[in-house]
């Protein structure tokens, strides 16, 4: 297909960033760069003997403040992520034009590769890496092995500098050999929990979305509490050989580490750990869910076992996510309002939810999604399958029904439906629904290349609906920054799937797309030889259902990834607020008491996090939650009248679908009993598209995601001067 000979990218719509806000950005990114890789270093560096003699230093000038050495550890190893967390959330605010980003990204024509875009491992343990992750990898690896090698010549010295017996010299190798491996933990404790804030500021500075981001979150925790284990494990040896293990387990001094403590925090990561490994986290996943709860127990206990100062080591990441997790707790206590529920023929529902129009995301979103009827401590992800673009008051979903928990939602939706046509002027039971996120990347990607190509596995053609009605919204709209061709490759087993495709409606999103923007879509039906219905037909709707659902109100704003300004206040005051009530405990209880117990220090630590997240983070929650009501009652009306009209819509949307499916139709090719040769649709790209950028970006299985990837890097390998370059993306959410 030949590309439009008029550019989308016309002169008249480019928007020019202010000089002195692009300056104040490109500081700022300077700034957080230089601290960043000084915090990394020193981590990095730390097992060396010039780094801990400076620390050391840094600690007898600094120790005699109100903070004691508990701040001076806190400054040095949590400061620098919180100060990078505050400055983000100041680029943020500037950068909060994604048009303007976006053209910033695209005003290149020289095809490139990109660190984060190349896969390099395809096959293996840790799936599809990236040349950026690889690096990461690396370097997680070199800091490990020099750590371990670097702290054992330091025991050696050690010991040396002692004649002891030889038994008494293995004792205290294994227990300073313990004592190492739980340094090391600590260190990669630090990192964990940044990963897992659905919302944070960090993650949405280098625009990871957290779907992206748990796989960080699963390679550093099994790296964490294999190190925590060997910590534990060469402890226990020692205790055991020395004839005092029961002694040591149960004791809990008040000066020193606790190891009663130290035991609960590490059985309940073992418990965590065992059932997170990939065999049982599929086969028993809600085992795997109510276990990882236990994280409470994990965190609080560390903090019991090793003090106040050693913990704060790890504290900053920490921090950042009870924020997180405290915002998300707010935000789901709303009861959201199921405005419609359609049940396709291939056992999908498609479920539309309220949502206040400031609400914003981008196509490529998820949300976690909880129903009370069926569970009150289960969330699943599913992807939006709308456009924010779609409508300003609503979002769509589409879920497949597959496990226990889908097929209990189809049940109670269909028994409500019953209800309603048999008795529809009678009370009846609600379906209420609860909602956290949107969460996604912070600019919409997608829109960064001229070019894409879809890969979609079953339900993968998801979040693949939402970029195609945002593209052709744009389009209507004559935006700039759009995609010149679209390639969709979408693998289904049964031909009934193809009803999915009817849920947008290009032609009349866009009339006459096809003058602006190239769009192809390459259907493979994997388990059937031959077209069961008639020819250019892709199928039929007549079993869907629909049932209209009012139960309550829109998604709550209390989200990380929302307003800029109340997301940044909501991060900048409690950390404030926790160095303030720390301040105040050691000026009028630590310090005149002569408070100097470990364990109990570290729980004072604790209780002054979780204070300052529940008053000064309630207390933003709070004016934050005002001035949302604010807004939404200047809108209730015009609310009210778009969720009749939208139901009313979906109700008499029958006929739209079969136009839908006659629009897709033209731009559809279907083959059966075949699966899609990425070789040849890559070869054929190649030839027609020349020498470009091609975002590929990928939603399904693990197996679709590596044939894909290694295409990609196969492609880009051994390419020509004139070929395309391949940028490779997952949009799959693999907890």
């Amino acid at each position: 297909m030949d590309a439009p000979t008029q550019p989308l990218l016309s002169p008249a719509y480019v928007k020019k960033t202010p000089i002195f806000l692009s300056f104040t950005k490109w500081v700022l990114k300077i700034v957080m760069w230089v601290i960043f890789i000084f915090w990394a270093t020193l981590i990095f560096l730390f097992p060396a003997e010039p780094v801990n003699e400076l620390f050391e230093k840094w600690l007898q000038l600094s120790s005699g403040t109100v903070f004691g050495i508990t701040g001076s550890i806190f400054l040095v190893f949590s400061g620098p992520i919180l100060i990078i967390a505050f400055l983000a959330i100041v680029y943020l605010v500037i950068s909060d034009s994604g048009e303007e980003e976006l053209q910033e990204k695209r005003t290149s024509n020289c095809p490139r590769f990109r660190l984060w875009t190349f896969p390099v491992l395809v096959d293996g343990p840790f799936g599809v890496v990236s040349a950026a992750e690889f690096i990461g990898i690396l370097l997680f690896i070199v800091f490990i092995i020099w750590a371990v090698c670097s702290y054992t010549l330091k025991n050696f010295s050690l010991l040396a500098e002692f004649q002891l017996p030889s038994k008494l010299e293995c004792y205290l190798m294994l227990e300073l050999s313990g004592l190492r491996f739980g340094l090391i933990g600590l260190f990669c404790l630090a990192f964990l929990f940044l990963p897992i804030a659905r919302g944070s500021v960090l993650l949405r500075l280098v625009d990871i979305p957290f779907e992206h981001a748990t796989k960080y979150h699963v390679w550093l925790g099994h790296l964490t509490m294999l190190l925590f284990t060997l910590h534990g494990l060469f402890y226990v040896i020692a205790w055991a050989m020395d004839g005092r293990l029961l002694q040591e387990i149960l004791e809990w001094k008040e000066i020193g580490v606790a190891n009663l403590a130290g035991v609960i925090s590490l059985i309940a990561g073992l418990l965590m750990w065992v059932t997170s490994l990939s065999p049982v986290r599929k086969q028993y996943f809600e085992l795997f869910f109510y276990t990882h709860q236990l994280y409470v127990v994990f965190v609080v206990f560390l903090a019991l076992h090793v003090g106040d100062f050693i913990f704060s080591m790890a504290a900053g990441g920490i921090f950042l996510f009870m924020l997180d997790r405290f915002l998300r707790f707010c935000q789901s206590r709303r009861t959201v309002d199921i405005i419609s529920a359609t049940y396709l023929p291939c056992g999908t529902l498609e479920l539309v939810l309220s949502k206040p129009g400031n609400l914003r995301y981008n196509a490529l979103s998820f949300i976690f999604l909880q129903v009370k009827e069926l569970s009150w401590l289960q969330w699943h992800p599913f992807s939006v399958s709308s456009s924010p673009l779609d409508g300003k008051y609503h979002l769509s979903i589409l879920i497949k029904v597959l496990g226990e928990w889908t097929e209990k939602l189809r049940g109670n939706i269909s028994n409500f439906c019953k209800e309603k046509q048999e008795l529809p002027f009678q009370p009846h039971s609600k379906i209420t629904a609860s909602v956290e996120g949107p969460y996604g990347h912070e600019s919409p990607y997608h829109l960064m290349y001229e070019n894409l190509v879809l890969v979609a596995g079953g339900i993968g053609i998801s979040p693949f609906l939402a970029i195609l009605s945002d593209i052709l919204h744009s389009a209507r709209e004559n935006k700039t920054c759009l995609p010149r061709n679209i390639l969709i490759i979408w693998a289904i087993k049964k031909s009934n799937e193809l009803s999915l495709l009817s849920t947008v409606d290009m032609e009349s999103i866009c009339p006459s797309f096809s003058d602006k923007v190239n769009i192809e879509i390459q259907i493979y039906v994997t388990r059937e030889s031959e077209p069961p219905l008639e020819e250019g037909k892709i199928n039929k709707t007549v079993n869907s259902s629909v049932f209209p659902v009012l139960s309550g109100r829109g998604l709550s704003v209390l989200v990380g990834t929302g307003n800029n300004i109340w997301s940044g206040i909501y991060v900048i005051l409690p950390v404030l607020g926790f160095v303030l009530f720390m301040d105040l405990l050691n000026i009028y209880y630590i310090n005149p008491f002569g408070i100097n117990s470990w364990w109990y220090k570290g729980l004072l630590f604790v209780l002054c996090m979780v204070a300052s997240v529940v008053i000064f983070g309630g207390a933003v929650v709070g004016f934050w939650h005002l001035w949302e009501r604010r807004i939404s009652e200047s809108e209730e009306l015009e609310d009210n009248q778009m969720k009749i009209g939208m139901v009313q819509h979906i109700n008499g949307s029958m006929e739209d679908k079969e136009s839908s499916q006659e629009s897709l139709a033209g731009t559809s090719t279907i083959q059966y009993g075949c699966r899609p040769d990425f070789k040849e649709i890559f070869g054929s790209i190649s030839e027609r598209w020349g020498h470009v950028d091609v975002g590929v970006i990928v939603c399904g299985p693990p197996t679709l995601q590596a044939s894909v990837a290694k295409e990609c890097r196969s492609q880009n390998i051994r390419r020509r001067c004139h070929d395309p370059i391949f940028h490779f993306n997952s949009h799959s959410f693999d907890l």
